[in-house]
């Protein structure tokens, strides 16, 4: 047999095929984490956990607070602040705008109730009124302050100059709503100029609980009757004083003719 040399190659047995190793999958366990379930997929999360483990999701996301109510949408409470914010400032704003309603109702309370009376004057029918009493400061012979409540126009009060009064007195309280007033010696236009005017009048009433009130009275320079309203409540007396005299010459005096009362019915 021959020799082999050293350049021949050895021979090898060819390997035995080897069974490929299994891939071993890793298997999920049962999720035991206890807590609030994510709001976007439902995964619990531990409880001190801001953000969801799987998705990401906030998990205590701010609740929108609720729309207020009307009444906390006027000023000062429209604006929505954090507890103790400017709280003391806002109460501050609130009694005062309570306060000045109070004083503005307080204030305007006898302009409101003056309003309410005048309403009810005119809705209201006026009745003649006649008082219990008539009494003058000063008068010419003939011709009483009596004259002016006869309800005859062609009799008068005279009155001796300017500044003489004339007082009223009724026998209760009432409500004056109007006064009407026949200047100079008549109503007739040729009997009216014979005797001097008053042009203005002072009217000055006393209530039920002692109170004057005062109005000027201007008067046109023209016979017939003249209407005033007043508007004054629980009257007892009226005076009118005679000014502003006109056709006062000598040897004549100031002529009233007639003054009528009404009330409220």
């Amino acid at each position: 047999m021959p020799e082999a040399s050293a350049a021949d190659p050895v021979p090898v047995r060819p390997a035995k095929p080897m069974t490929a190793r299994p891939v071993v999958r890793p298997v999920e366990g049962p999720d035991e984490t206890a807590g609030a379930p994510c709001p976007a997929c439902g995964t619990p999360n531990p409880p001190d956990r801001r953000f969801c483990r799987r998705c990401g999701a906030t998990l205590d996301p701010a609740e929108e607070p609720a729309p207020l109510p009307w009444w906390r949408t006027v000023w000062p409470l429209r604006r929505r602040v954090r507890a103790g914010s400017g709280s003391g400032v806002r109460l501050l704003v609130i009694l005062a705008v309570l306060v000045a309603l109070v004083a503005g109702g307080f204030l305007l309370l006898p302009a409101g109730r003056a309003l309410f009376e005048d309403t009810r004057d005119k809705l209201g029918e006026a009745k003649p009124v006649t008082p219990v009493d008539t009494g003058a400061s000063a008068e010419v012979p003939r011709h009483p302050a009596a004259n002016t409540t006869d309800g005859l126009s062609n009799s008068y009060w005279g009155a001796p100059a300017p500044g003489a009064s004339v007082t009223y007195t009724f026998r209760t309280p009432f409500r004056l709503v109007d006064l009407i007033v026949t200047n100079g010696a008549s109503a007739d236009p040729e009997d009216y100029a014979r005797q001097g005017r008053a042009l203005q009048l002072d009217l000055e009433v006393t209530t039920a609980d002692g109170e004057k009130r005062r109005k000027e009275i201007t008067l046109s320079d023209k016979p017939g009757p003249q209407t005033v309203p007043t508007g004054f409540s629980d009257v007892t007396s009226v005076r009118l004083v005679l000014r502003s005299p006109a056709g006062l010459t000598p040897g004549r005096h100031l002529a009233l003719a007639e003054v009528e009362f009404f009330q409220r019915g």
